[in-house]
């Protein structure tokens, strides 16, 4: 997965940088240091709080805490922390084969379609 940071003041959404989930941690891309930088601070291992109600059980009220290390983490650190950083944060997709919706896979969850594609993305099973 992939997501690409650009300033908030830009209408046009110019990329300064963005960040790849490789599965084992994150890769930053940037194009000068104060990019880099601010990218890096957006994902800082630390917990992640995040009032995302596809976080939450059922019944359920609050925060969630996203822990460090999982493609969960990543999607809810670069969308809670960036603008802090005067950054807007959008998801680019990376995956062409197995995109797309499919009425047979309705049973998964966003979180399931979401692994399933990191994994192929990464050449870790099928799509």
């Amino acid at each position: 997965m992939r997501i690409e940071f650009s300033p908030v003041s830009d209408e046009a959404a110019t990329p300064v940088g963005g960040a790849l989930w490789t599965g084992a941690g994150v890769r930053i891309e940037a194009g000068d240091d104060a990019a880099r930088a601010a990218i890096e601070r957006i994902f800082r291992l630390a917990p992640v709080p995040t009032d995302d109600p596809s976080y939450r059980r059922f019944g359920t009220s609050g925060d969630s805490v996203m822990q460090p290390g999982t493609l969960e983490w990543f999607r809810a650190a670069a969308f809670a922390r960036a603008p802090a950083e005067g950054l807007a944060a959008r998801l680019v997709p990376t995956v062409a084969r197995g995109a797309g919706w499919d009425p047979a896979a309705q049973y998964r969850s966003f979180e399931d379609v979401l692994e399933r594609l990191d994994r192929a993305d990464r050449g870790v099973g099928e799509a």
